[in-house]
């Protein structure tokens, strides 16, 4: 199949307008991550309102909308889609169009949904960054562990309809194995889910979560921060300023330079480059975030050698 990105190239002197897909809501605009990713196209000379037009699309947390506003920015004829976050929002993109070329960030199994053929050589419309999803889980729950004595029974704040999370329980295998603790999942899908989750904790007798970087969460980051403290279960979320925000802690990419070199992504593609020969990329920056704080209104001591191994610590 012959792509028309050589026909994009050759017009490198007029506005290009890049769509920006996203799940969350509007007000994540101003959020780091995508101001990331605008500082990253400065970086390389691209300027919003001045020779690059961000054309954004908001779903906030409508899988609906997501699907609506895809079809939209396929109609006009954008010069590429940035999609963002998660899996559902990139598999609504390539939907939409076959054509416009793709790049994703936070993506978690995308050879698996099929997004692309493989990490190395995607071979079609879409490329971008996936978020380690499966090492990373692991790891979550090592830390859960290390930070929580006694811990027993973990919760895995999840949203069922994201096909990402196939086979969620198996990124967890090695350390149960290894610690012995037991692994529940929790399923929401929608905000009016959470309370009666965190409220079926106690009986379920919950030590602590591993909440899940679905959009849905990300949405309702504030809310599950509110939860978890109301009903004094010990979180670790995806996302470091989750940890800034109130919560516990916080292991996973650092999203800001995510979206950064996906705007790196975009500009080699304005410029001709064929989005199936651009390998998917992966996390290199993965950080660690405890807050103290919280942990101590929570009544826990965080272990030296935890706090050694943050790379923030929030007093």
């Amino acid at each position: 199949m012959i792509w028309p990105f050589a026909a994009r190239a050759q017009q490198l002197d007029r506005m290009r307008r890049v769509g920006v897909l996203s799940p969350l809501s509007p007000s994540q605009v101003t959020s780091p991550p995508f101001e990331a990713f605008r500082i990253g196209l400065r970086e390389l000379g691209r300027v919003d309102g001045k020779n690059i037009e961000l054309v954004y699309r908001w779903a906030d947390g409508s899988r609906e909308r997501l699907n609506k506003f895809a079809a939209e920015l396929a109609s006009l004829e954008v010069d590429a889609i940035f999609s963002a976050p998660g899996t559902p929002t990139a598999i609504a993109a390539q939907k939409a169009t076959s054509t416009i070329p793709i790049v994703f960030a936070g993506v978690g199994d995308a050879v698996g949904t099929g997004l692309v053929a493989s990490l190395a050589h995607p071979g079609g419309n879409a490329t971008g960054l996936v978020n380690q999803s499966q090492d990373i889980a692991g790891k979550q729950l090592e830390f859960l562990k290390e930070a929580i004595p006694g811990l027993a029974r973990v919760g895995v704040l999840w949203r069922p309809s994201n096909p990402s999370y196939k086979n969620l329980l198996r990124r967890f295998d090695d350390v149960v194995a290894a610690t012995g603790v037991q692994v529940v999942l929790l399923g929401a899908e929608n905000r009016e889910d959470l309370l009666s989750v965190f409220e079926g904790m106690k009986g379920n007798q919950i030590d602590g979560v591993i909440v899940q970087a679905d959009d849905l969460f990300i949405n309702e980051g504030t809310r599950i921060i509110e939860l978890a403290a109301a009903h004094r279960v010990p979180a670790i979320y995806r996302l470091g300023y989750q940890a800034s925000a109130g919560g516990f802690l916080a292991y996973g990419p650092d999203i800001p330079d995510m979206y950064r070199r996906a705007a790196s992504l975009v500009d080699r593609i304005l410029k001709g480059a064929n989005p199936s020969d651009l390998p998917v990329e992966q996390p290199t920056k993965i950080e660690l975030v405890v807050n103290v704080k919280t942990a101590t209104a929570l009544g826990l001591t965080v272990p030296a050698l935890l706090l050694q191994r943050a790379n923030e610590v929030i007093e």
